[in-house]
């Protein structure tokens, strides 16, 4: 592949992961998916104050949005890359509890292992985006 293409595929890549994380961010503000995900937090890591679920998950989405618009940044696209890969680790207890509680959950509590696999790839997505060219 030409270097101009490699450029372009990782441009491309870069936008389609901003626009995901940026909308997925955006919706931890919204009433309804705030109240499930704060749910999705497993009970042993709940706690009142500073860190209550509410606040995480409001905190997660705008590292969502911010580790987004940061992808776009060349300044910032190594860190932001980096940072979404953690954030991605730091958020998976909360899907993996949800998927042992799919009747409390729903469509949200995609299985563990299929939610596993789709984690890492987008963990390695968000690498190449952040680390590549």
């Amino acid at each position: 592949m030409s270097p101009e293409s490699v450029t372009y595929v990782l441009t491309v890549l870069r936008i389609v992961l901003a626009v995901v994380f940026v909308v997925a961010g955006i919706s931890h503000f919204v009433p309804a998916v705030q109240r499930t995900m704060s749910a999705m937090i497993p009970p042993r890591l709940r706690v009142r104050g500073l860190l209550a679920p509410r606040n995480l998950v409001i905190f997660t989405g705008l590292c969502e949005i911010a580790g987004g618009i940061g992808l776009l940044l060349e300044s910032t696209r190594v860190t932001s890359g980096v940072a979404l890969a953690v954030f991605l680790v730091a958020v998976f207890p909360a899907n993996a509890y949800a998927a042992r509680h799919k009747d409390r959950f729903g469509a949200v509590a995609m299985p563990l292992v299929p939610r596993l696999l789709g984690q890492l790839v987008l963990i390695g997505l968000v690498l190449v985006a952040g680390l590549a060219g």
